[in-house]
């Protein structure tokens, strides 16, 4: 995944975040607020009981616990002996006197506030008052507690939503990344079959358009049969291009000749290097060096060496295929401008060159994704990559390590 996947990845994960918090906390606000009314309904409703089981007292002393009594008989006032000064609400005790009709109210006394009712009962006037400071206190310890809560899971909700967005995402984001991989591989791998294929069959036609058929049948016959080589090549390609899309899919491996690939890429890649003026040659052993693999794709290695050679060598490129120990060594050299300093850690990353461009006009024009490529074909073939200094001034190595299927 590059990084501009990842951070568009990080953009989207965190926009899903944000809106499932946002959910989160609209239904803690709203069971929140449930709550915290069924509590003060229930603190309401237990004053309330307080006060009519103290209205129905005969004596002040009998009041419960935490509600102060006044009893107005014959113009005589019976009051609790511990009710705060303040108590009884004279002027509500009045009223009710003339009109017999109760009232129900809150005072603040010291800074504490009570609910009185006053009510004429039995000939004479009971007024009762409760505390509704402690109920108030219990509403503000659960209303700061049930704050400090939500917060607390709007913060874990957060970070669990990144998380699991970001989670949830990621095998799209990978889907979206191997599509792209594959349009950038395809783009670059069949560049070259494609031109091959168009030069041949332009040159066939100026044959045909020549008249030269008669005299010329053996080169056009020739020239027909490459053609469809190279198609066989191009659909061979495209099938290795659909099955290494995915790097999860397993691929049938079958015994390779690297040397016999090797003469191969040489050999096609003889006339390019020839027009360019650059001589190139196979070294090390001609007999045969097995290793198992993907035939195909192994041919790639090859000829994605010899085409970064190609594009940097001025004068000879060398492409060396030796037994080495349990392995099979692969080194391609050209006497080019070589790698820069930073090469070991660049050289294989996509879309990255680590060697000078050519500034010709008639090049074409560089991707950088061919040595990416062979480092993930050399990866899936258990072998190692990298860049090795070269014995000469100037100049690059290329060398590929693969384990031999034989002793």
């Amino acid at each position: 995944m590059t990084a501009r996947d990842s951070s568009e990845l990080g953009r989207t994960a965190l926009r899903l975040a944000l809106q499932f918090t946002a959910v989160i906390v609209v239904l803690l606000v709203l069971m929140g607020t449930l709550v915290y009314s069924m509590v003060a309904a229930g603190v309401q409703e237990s004053a309330n009981r307080s006060l009519a089981d103290a209205i129905h007292v005969d004596s002040p002393s009998d009041a419960p616990l935490g509600v102060f009594v006044t009893i107005s008989r014959g113009g005589k006032l019976l009051t609790s002996r511990d009710a705060p000064s303040g108590l009884p609400d004279a002027a509500a005790i009045e009223r009710v006197a003339e009109t017999q009709q109760q009232e129900q109210g809150n005072v603040t006394i010291d800074g504490k506030s009570y609910v009185i009712l006053t009510m004429y009962h039995d000939g004479h006037v009971i007024q009762a008052a409760v505390d509704s400071h402690e109920g108030r206190e219990e509403l503000g310890r659960l209303l700061l507690a049930m704050t400090i809560a939500g917060v607390v899971s709007t913060v874990l909700a957060a970070a669990l939503s990144i998380w699991m967005a970001r989670r949830a995402m990621k095998p799209m984001a990978d889907s979206l990344a191997l599509q792209r991989r594959f349009v950038a591989d395809a783009s670059h791998e069949l560049r070259t079959p494609l031109t091959l294929i168009s030069t041949r069959a332009q040159l066939l036609r100026r044959k045909l358009d020549g008249g030269e058929v008669a005299q010329s049948y053996d080169e056009v016959a020739a020239g027909v049969a490459k053609l469809v080589e190279d198609s066989r090549m191009l659909t061979r390609i495209l099938d290795d291009l659909l099955l290494s899309a995915d790097p999860r899919e397993a691929v049938q491996h079958t015994a390779v000749d690297v040397a016999l690939l090797a003469d191969d890429a040489v050999a096609l890649a003889e006339p390019d290097a020839h027009q360019r003026g650059i001589a190139i040659a196979r070294t090390g052993s001609h007999g045969r060096v097995g290793v198992r693999g993907s035939e195909v794709a192994l041919r790639r290695v090859f000829t994605a060496l010899i085409a970064n050679a190609l594009d940097h060598a001025e004068t000879r490129i060398e492409v060396a295929v030796v037994r080495q120990g349990r392995d099979a060594s692969i080194r391609v050299l050209d006497d080019g401008p070589g790698f820069d300093s930073e090469a070991p850690e660049r050289a294989f990353e996509r879309f990255a060159s680590a060697r000078p461009i050519p500034t010709d006009a008639g090049m074409p024009r560089h991707y950088g994704l061919g040595l990416a490529l062979v480092a993930e074909i050399v990866a899936r073939h258990h072998g190692r990559i990298s860049v090795e200094p070269s014995v000469q001034a100037g100049g690059a190595v290329v060398a590929v390590v693969l384990p031999l299927s034989e002793p």
